[in-house]
């Protein structure tokens, strides 16, 4: 029978808790990994835009325009009306009150800049951030077009977007500032 011998055990022990003690006078004064993000580096990943329209950048866009977006970057997975594929959820039509339910952008959702912002960051899936702003704008135009949202020929834009009526807007509760 096999009895460990407890003074190794023991001094392997008092090593690595010397080695941990060692770290964390290292941890104080930080790892020493990575360096700065500048402004620039920053710019690129700090992309929110707030239901406002506080953040939008520049660039415009119709739905007209956005068709041709559309086609290309959405229609395989969303559909080439918006009414989504198998395991990808439609953008158009839809309804909160019919059995069963179907939440869309222009059924469920309150702000057409959260749909800014979301496509700008996530879309296409394959390669997020992708598109130009102005390429954003023109397949958020089409989308809320889709939706009968906005007319074909009205210009999104930063001043326009934020002003955008979804059918959804007042389904929410803001709570957001309440502590």
């Amino acid at each position: 029978m096999f009895t460990p011998d407890l003074r190794v055990w023991s001094k392997a022990g008092l090593a690595a808790l010397s080695l941990s003690m060692a770290g964390m006078t290292l941890a104080a004064d930080g790892p020493g990994l990575g360096m700065p993000v500048t402004a620039e580096q920053l710019a690129g990943i700090d992309l929110i835009v707030l239901p406002d329209g506080s953040g939008l950048p520049g660039g415009s866009g119709t739905a007209a325009q956005g068709k041709g977006v559309y086609d290309a970057q959405c229609a395989a997975c969303h559909g080439a009306q918006g009414e989504g594929t198998q395991g990808v959820p439609a953008l158009a039509g839809g309804t909160l009150t019919g059995t069963p339910v179907l939440m869309t952008v222009g059924s469920f959702w309150p702000h057409a800049t959260t749909l800014f912002d979301y496509v700008r960051r996530a879309m296409p899936p394959t390669a997020p951030k992708s598109l130009s702003d102005t390429e954003v704008y023109q397949v958020v135009a089409y989308v809320l077009h889709l939706n009968g949202i906005v007319a074909e020929d009205l210009v999104l834009d930063s001043a326009s977007l934020p002003q955008v009526q979804m059918p959804n807007r007042d389904g929410f509760i803001d709570r957001s500032q309440e502590q």
